[in-house]
């Protein structure tokens, strides 16, 4: 009984000892993602005037007048090619509400608005986005894809 009880006590000594690392940064910026800034959360999307949460992987959109999350683009976005789209990476934000400063970044950074040049983190998959390129004209509408009805449906994910 003693050594079992002698064995514990070492055990949780050494457990008390250990340490925990945590990182603060949960999610894993996309390959689509601006190069250099591993360490921000959030994106700003302003040629379709999205957000992007890197922790989550999810899009913030407005819907129906609300703000939503999804983990795919909408459906009128289909085609827009992330990979070629300027990014605002927003480091001067903390919290879970990036569009509480909506109205300073529409105006701020409007749609076509192009900072420093960037470079994705990777490279672009050829045929996902060629094929939807010919698609999208910009302006959020579709230039009549006519896919099966499957390509139209947003299944909650990208």
């Amino acid at each position: 009984m003693k050594k079992l009880a002698l064995a514990l006590m070492l055990l949780l000594g050494v457990l008390s000892h250990a340490q925990v690392s945590v990182n603060v940064n949960i999610g894993t910026p996309p390959s689509w993602g601006p190069a250099g800034y591993d360490d921000s959360r959030y994106y700003y999307l302003p040629d379709i005037d999205t957000y992007y949460d890197v922790n989550t992987s999810q899009y913030i959109y407005i819907n129906n007048g609300q703000w939503a999350r999804a983990s795919r683009l909408p459906s009128r976005y289909r085609g827009y090619d992330l990979y070629g789209g300027y990014k605002v990476v927003l480091n001067d934000y903390r919290g879970d509400a990036p569009y509480t400063y909506h109205k300073t970044h529409i105006t701020k950074y409007p749609k076509g608005y192009k900072g420093k040049p960037q470079k994705n983190r990777g490279s672009k998959p050829e045929k996902q986005y060629k094929q939807d390129n010919k698609h999208y004209n910009g302006n959020g509408k579709d230039n009549g894809h006519k896919g099966n009805s499957k390509d139209h449906k947003d299944k909650g994910h990208h």
